[in-house]
């Protein structure tokens, strides 16, 4: 079987990488549809594998979290009318866990908006940081249980809780909300301090999920069909943010910037890494010729 070279490989991850669809990547490189997919899914799990080997003892003061909306197959309203719908398709969720100070995304997951996926957020948000932080979530009711279960008392933990006026006649049906009128800081645990409460920089980071993924991208047909390579293709940009993308405003990656690594990263480094994982191809035997009577 060919294999792609280096160089193709990490063009087309640096086009996934910043928000070019599957079929605009194989007009470009002339790659097959099932080739890009196929990397696509290579790389998104030996980048899941990396974070989650050595992205641990975090030494950060203030964590940012929120969830971002997407969608798998078809919206959560136009499932139960397909016929053909897979198990895991309607409403997609991403929680992430920022750090506000070198940006890097400490923590991440793929899933429901439900408790079991605030819990399993939460606890692995726990198991990566090295010391006592103060965490800023939104509003939402699964943080509650799931802080407490995760940190028990060894944390501040704040909700801003954001207060919205009614929308115009004119702004009904669109994706933006109402405009925010006011905002409540309501303590969780600990004493957090206040003028640090903010979901800001990760908000803005939902910003860069949208840009640099199609799959997030709204009103087009670029979304994902299946939810495993959905969870790849963030596997992918986490890494590429973290530790390839220079952050403008620190001049380093926040991989740098937290002291996760000491070098800055380029997509080709993520190449070595599949290629790393590959297995070894196989030998052939000398040919025999079959000698017929």
């Amino acid at each position: 079987m060919n294999r792609l070279s280096s160089e193709t490989r990490a063009q087309i991850l640096l086009m996934l990488c910043e928000g070019n669809s599957i079929r605009a990547i194989t007009r470009v490189t002339g790659a097959s549809k099932n080739t890009v997919a196929k990397l696509l899914v290579d790389a998104g799990k030996v980048c899941a594998e990396y974070h989650d080997k050595h992205v641990r003892n975090v030494k950060a003061a203030r964590v940012q979290c929120d969830e971002i909306w997407s969608f798998t197959y078809a919206k959560q309203k136009n499932v139960k009318p397909a016929r053909t719908a897979p198990m895991d398709a309607g409403d997609t969720w991403t929680w992430t866990a920022l750090d506000a100070d070198s940006k890097l995304i400490v923590s991440y997951l793929v899933g429901g908006r439900d408790a079991e996926y605030a819990n399993a957020f939460m606890a692995d948000v726990a198991s990566r940081l090295a010391n006592r932080v103060q965490i800023t979530t939104d509003d939402h009711k699964a943080y509650l249980e799931a802080v407490e279960g995760a940190f028990g008392t060894d944390v501040d933990c704040v909700q801003l809780v954001k207060i919205y006026g009614n929308a115009p006649e004119s702004d009904k049906g669109r994706y933006s909300p109402a405009k925010c009128t006011g905002i409540k800081k309501r303590r969780v645990e600990g004493k957090p301090d206040k003028a640090y409460v903010s979901t800001s920089y990760v908000e803005r980071q939902n910003l860069t999920m949208r840009m640099h993924m199609r799959r997030f991208t709204r009103l087009t047909n670029g979304f994902s069909k299946k939810i495993e390579n959905h969870a790849y293709a963030v596997a992918l940009h986490m890494m590429y943010y973290n530790f390839v993308r220079i952050h403008s405003n620190l001049r380093v990656t926040p991989a740098m910037a937290a002291g996760v690594t000491d070098r800055l990263w380029e997509i080709s480094d993520i190449v070595t890494l599949i290629e790393a994982a590959e297995p070894e191809p196989m030998k052939r035997g000398p040919y025999k010729k079959r000698i017929s009577n």
